[in-house]
Parts: C-alpha cells; sequence; structure tokens
C-alpha cells in the first residue's frame, strides 16, 4: 500500500489549501474496514491528530483545533481522501501526513500507533 500527500504549500492567515491523498495497492470503499487519516508535525512538536474518514458507514471524525475549519472528503473512483482547510491559522503551520489502516475503532481514530501505511508528507505554512 502506498500513500501519497500533495497539496501543501505557502499560504497567508485566513487562507486555504486542499490536500489530497491518493492511495495505490489498496481499494477504500464504503465497505471495507478501511479508515484513512490525516496527521500533522510541527517542528519540535509530536505528530498529531487532524481528521480521519471510517469507510465503513462513512464517520467523519476531526480533532477539536480544526473541527469547523477543515473538511474532509472522499472520491471513491480516484481513490483519493481530500482535506479541505479554511481559515487557516499560523499554528496549522506543520508537515501533514495521511495515512491508512484497518478494522479502527471510533475511539482509536486518532491514534497514530492504529496506522499501519503512512505517506510521506506535505508541508503546510500559514505566515501571519
Amino acid at each position: 500500500v502506498q500513500l501519497q500527500a500533495f497539496g501543501g504549500g505557502f499560504v497567508q492567515a485566513g487562507g486555504s489549501l486542499r490536500l489530497s491523498c491518493a492511495a495505490s495497492g489498496r481499494t477504500f470503499s464504503a465497505g471495507s474496514s478501511d479508515t484513512v487519516g490525516w496527521f500533522r508535525q510541527a517542528p519540535g512538536k509530536e505528530r498529531e491528530f487532524v481528521a480521519a474518514i471510517r469507510y465503513s458507514g462513512g464517520r467523519i471524525y476531526y480533532s477539536d483545533s480544526v473541527k469547523d475549519r477543515f473538511t474532509l472528503s472522499r472520491d471513491n473512483a480516484k481513490n483519493t481522501v481530500f482535506l479541505q482547510m479554511n481559515m487557516l491559522r499560523p499554528g496549522d503551520t506543520a508537515v501533514y501526513y495521511c495515512a491508512t489502516g484497518r478494522r479502527i475503532i471510533l475511539s482509536a481514530m486518532s491514534r497514530r500507533d492504529m496506522y499501519d501505511y503512512w505517506g510521506q508528507g506535505t508541508q503546510v505554512t500559514v505566515s501571519s
């Protein structure tokens, strides 16, 4: 399984970016037990959970820090998950990673150790 995250860049505070996570080697579908998540890591900080979607049932879960600003969506035909980021803040500056795992229960979707495969990361920089 390979994940490719892209779409990062440099934006001013209040701006928007859309990240994409394209998967190969595994097909995500509504009937699968896959979860695709987004995490981020700022310099000197631990990698933290941002958002995730559980394909079975379509449940989406956001961290409190991005709720109401970020929107996760998917395109099954392209086997791709998107993270639309609006109202960006300097505190959102980080390398963003997508990851996938199987049979992750809802209460564990924010745990890094539940994800088996990780993309390479894409840099998001928000200036004040």
